[in-house]
C-alpha cells in the first residue's frame, strides 16, 4: 500500500516533532551538567549541581540523548527529502 506524498511528509512531521520533545530533556540536562561543571565553583544553585557525580550522569545522559536525537532528526530529514524529490513537490 503506498501513501500519499502529502500524507507521508506529514507524518515525518509528527515523528520530527516527537523526537524534539524527547531531546529537549536531554539538552536540559547536558546544559546543568556544563553549568555543574564549568560555572559553579561549589555555589550553584541546587546543591546536587555540586556533586561532580551527579554532573557527570547529566553530562552523560544528556549527551547520549542529544546524539540519539541528532540521529533520529538527520534520518527524518533525509527521509522527508527523499519523499519531496521522489514526487517533486
Amino acid at each position: 500500500m503506498q501513501h500519499k506524498p502529502e500524507e507521508q511528509l506529514e507524518a515525518l512531521k509528527r515523528q520530527l516533532v516527537r523526537v524534539q520533545l524527547i531531546e529537549a530533556p536531554g539538552t536540559i540536562m547536558f546544559g546543568l551538567g556544563l553549568y555543574g561543571k564549568f560555572a559553579t565553583n561549589g555555589n550553584a544553585f541546587h546543591p546536587l549541581l555540586n556533586d561532580p557525580g551527579v554532573v557527570s550522569m547529566l553530562l552523560g545522559a544528556g549527551g547520549t540523548v542529544m546524539a540519539w536525537g541528532t540521529y533520529k532528526l538527520v534520518t527524518i530529514l533525509r527521509e522527508m527529502q527523499r519523499v519531496k524529490k521522489r514526487h517533486a513537490l
